[in-house]
């Protein structure tokens, strides 16, 4: 911890050096003699390190740098990245196209999964605001926006064009309801680009293949929290971010039961089951439980059930599972962590008969009762509850049983 006469009495050397304060600040002294406050942090969601200056000594003192530091760590604690809002500060006196799409960015992103706002601000950063960002957005031209969409197009990301298109619009479409754009250029601008060819992850559907993986599965000799993931991810079947990032506190294991926040899942469209907490409840079958238990005692002590490989303090990445599958022989083209989904939905739907809207409940898909509400997150539980089982059942029989599969029969009420 600096003292004031250990800044005062702070000089240059050959190379920069810094002396550290506390929590995160720093001085860096530098060769030429000057003194900057420093201070550094962990970006909210990402868990990327950035730096942010604190002024210079002695025109900022060190009660007052650390101030400015207690200042930005109050942002964080709400989960704000300070360098986002200076970024967004520095340029709200111009209604820029970027200045609009940060302020909609800040306006939006509190309703999203932390990955799904940084792909988002990433893609504006990389391909949007070097060519159209410094424009005022009322002189941002349709013509302006399809040249940014052409050299997306050029380098093969087709998909990326139509995405970029989706977040000018919404950005352009946010300056018109602000009173700082009259007209939305982005307008069937997408009959211009290259169709987007629809892509769906590969899964197995065949149930002698589908026994073969989970024996695979079974078998693999990998770390305990990669094989109890990739055993978990059938029983499941979620999203793999959703998967991947679990975490210890968000479960019930006497009850079988795991409440997924709303701010861990996919609102693509702020649809929330639950009024009160938009929480996704996910009732866990006999072996997932069983499971989760055997994992306890090697992680149950941190955050995450399934924590890094190199750091704990982080989730699993998807790396580390996609690997584990390709060590096991099994390519892209073959299955992906996403095809769960799909082979749940196939097999639960055509093979077990249960019905439709009990399944896209239990995937987290946008159901509504007659009257266009959204069902909350204990809607058809009991019925949720035996189709997990009956399901979780079903793949050991596949599991156990090679070449001797008999499908359960299919699901009736009572």
């Amino acid at each position: 911890m600096l003292t004031p006469s250990a800044v005062t009495n702070a000089k240059p050397q050959a190379a920069a050096y810094k002396l550290a304060d506390e929590r995160g600040m720093y001085l860096l002294v530098k060769p030429n003699g000057a003194r900057w406050w420093r201070f550094d942090y962990y970006r909210p969601g990402t868990g990327k390190r950035n730096t942010l200056s604190l002024g210079t000594y002695p025109d900022v003192s060190l009660k007052r740098a650390r101030e400015k530091r207690d200042e930005l760590r109050r942002l964080l604690a709400d989960g704000i990245d300070p360098g986002d809002k200076r970024k967004a500060e520095a340029i709200a006196t111009a209604d820029t196209f970027e200045a609009v799409a940060r302020e909609w960015y800040a306006k939006q992103s509190a309703s999203w999964v932390p990955a799904h706002g940084e792909r988002i601000m990433r893609r504006l950063e990389r391909d949007v605001f070097p060519w159209i960002g410094r424009k005022p957005i009322a002189s941002v031209t349709a013509p302006d926006v399809l040249d940014v969409l052409r050299r997306i197009e050029s380098r093969g990301a087709i998909e990326t064009a139509h995405r970029a298109l989706t977040n000018i619009g919404q950005v352009i479409r946010y300056g018109i309801a602000t009173g700082r754009a009259q007209a939305d250029v982005t307008h069937k601008l997408g009959e211009a680009l290259t169709p987007v060819t629809k892509r769906h992850h590969a899964a197995i559907v065949d149930p002698d293949q589908l026994g073969h993986l989970l024996r695979d599965i079974d078998a693999y000799n990998g770390t305990l929290p990669v094989r109890c993931a990739l055993q978990l991810a059938p029983l499941v079947f979620l999203r793999p971010g959703e998967l991947r990032q679990a975490e210890w506190a968000e479960f019930d294991l006497d009850a079988g039961e795991w409440n997924i926040p709303a701010h861990r899942r996919k609102l693509k469209k702020a649809l929330k089951d639950d009024p009160l907490t938009g929480a996704h409840l996910v009732p866990l079958a006999s072996q997932a439980v069983a499971i989760l238990r055997e994992l306890w005692p090697l992680t149950g002590s941190g955050r995450y059930v399934f924590p890094g490989t190199r750091d704990r303090k982080k989730p699993l990445s998807d790396m580390a599972l996609l690997a584990a599958l390709r060590r096991m022989g099994y390519d892209k083209a073959t299955v992906t962590t996403h095809g769960w989904r799909a082979t749940a939905r196939t097999i639960l739907d055509e093979g077990l008969g249960f019905p439709m809207h009990v399944i896209e409940h239990q995937l987290d898909h946008a159901v509504r009762d007659a009257n266009g509400r959204a069902y909350n997150r204990t809607s058809h539980l009991p019925e949720r509850r035996k189709m997990m089982q009956a399901w979780a059942d079903y793949l050991d029989t596949l599991r156990v049983s090679p070449g001797k599969v008999v499908p359960i029969g299919k699901w009736h009420k009572g």
